[in-house]
């Protein structure tokens, strides 16, 4: 089938307290895993990009990746812009095919990230492909922009449901203890957080950063109406891994069919582990 959006698959799991993974596709090898992951479980499945990403791949060459992935895929994919950090990016993507965005106006103060979002929301409404905003600010490393964990701050439930009242967004991220990247201990999610969060804006909600989050607390985040997690750092940590331990055995090997079957057989693996978690 063709790239859908995420409206269907997002209202579903925020309907029956699961969520979709979104996997960070980096290269073909990790496509072709993603992709074979969700058919193993029969679930649907996001592709999700940075700007970097498609930038490194090129744009011609993401979007037919995607498309081929999707034509030959038996579960629906969508094709998702992560941290979009401009409408000019934005709108980038839509004329390219991607099929859900996410415009992330978070370190502006709160009415310029509002009329950013709105306007993105305007645009991307008008060919029916749904958006995603952040509020509040996530740790970590994404897409070369660093922020300590200790200068976040979590959303505030109040400004949260006034943010997506006034821009209309489809779904949205909020702070409530994740980081991008790698933790060097285990996270502290603020559930209560959340659950007043969901309650005051009623849409599907992202968790950001799940890499390294315990499979107890991506359960948990369920019943708070998260239906979208985003998982990136994994797949290149043990995609970076099984390419090394393979060259450890196999010093003098050249050929990339070769090296590369291990490490999208790990992804696999994987991908059906953090589906099958997000399942209740």
């Amino acid at each position: 089938m063709s790239l859908v959006t995420t409206k269907e698959m997002l209202k579903d799991a925020y309907d029956n307290h699961y969520a979709i993974g979104a996997f960070g596709a980096h290269n073909l090898e990790i496509i072709k895993a993603v992709i074979a992951g969700a058919e193993a479980t029969g679930s649907p499945v996001i592709l999700q990009t940075t700007a970097s990403t498609y930038k490194y791949v090129e744009m011609p060459y993401m979007i037919a990746m995607a498309k081929a992935a999707a034509e030959q895929a038996k579960v629906p994919v969508a094709l998702h812009l992560d941290h979009g950090e401009s409408y000019d990016v934005v709108m980038e993507c839509l004329r390219a095919g991607y099929t859900s965005i996410m415009i992330d106006g978070s370190r502006l103060p709160l009415e310029e990230n509002i009329a950013l979002v709105r306007k993105v929301t305007d645009a991307a409404n008008a060919i029916n492909v749904p958006v995603e905003a952040e509020l509040g600010t996530i740790g970590g490393v994404e897409d070369d922009l660093e922020l300590e964990e200790s200068k976040a701050f979590f959303t505030d439930p109040i400004i949260a449901e006034r943010f997506v009242r006034e821009t209309g967004i489809y779904s949205f991220a909020p702070a409530f203890g994740t980081a991008h990247g790698n933790y060097k201990k285990e996270p502290k999610l603020q559930f209560d957080l959340l659950e007043e969060i969901q309650k005051l804006t009623n849409i599907p909600l992202v968790m950001h950063g799940a890499s390294g989050v315990p499979d107890a607390s991506l359960k948990k985040a369920l019943d708070y109406g998260v239906a979208k997690v985003n998982f990136s750092t994994e797949l290149k940590d043990m995609f970076a891994e099984e390419v090394r331990a393979f060259f450890k055995e196999n010093p003098n090997e050249n050929d990339p069919r070769k090296y590369f079957m291990p490490a999208r057989e790990a992804l696999i693996d994987l991908v059906k582990a953090k589906i099958v978690t997000l399942q209740k």
